[in-house]
């Protein structure tokens, strides 16, 4: 499962290698004054829209990977029944990050505080 670490400074997203593999990503790290805007998302697979390109998708259980759509790159990492947040970024190589999150709630009011 994902993690979300926050500094003063920085968000990071660190995957599993599983997560790695499938999704072929790596680790993000961001700085949090490129965030625009933040939302908990409830039903997160859902809510990914676009082509995926590349990554793992299993219809209605797990998104590992990127998605894409016109004008946005967006780095996917849910699961059903886990909240996720929804990150727009700016300047950044990703678009938005949607991020699975058991604490989805706390992790989006720590960084609205700090934006």
């Amino acid at each position: 499962m994902a993690t979300l670490q926050l500094t003063p400074s920085t968000l990071s997203v660190h995957l599993t290698p599983g997560e790695k593999i499938a999704g072929l990503l790596r680790d993000v790290d961001v700085p949090r004054s490129a965030i625009s805007e933040v939302e908990v998302v409830t039903d997160a697979v859902s809510a990914t829209r676009g082509l995926r390109a590349p990554g793992l998708a299993l219809p209605g259980v797990r998104k590992i990977g990127t998605w894409r759509r016109p004008g946005e790159r967006m780095l996917v990492c849910v699961r059903r029944g886990q909240p996720a947040v929804r990150m727009r970024l700016e300047g950044q190589r990703y678009d938005t990050l949607l991020v699975g999150a058991d604490d989805a709630t706390a992790v989006a009011a720590s960084l609205r505080r700090a934006g």
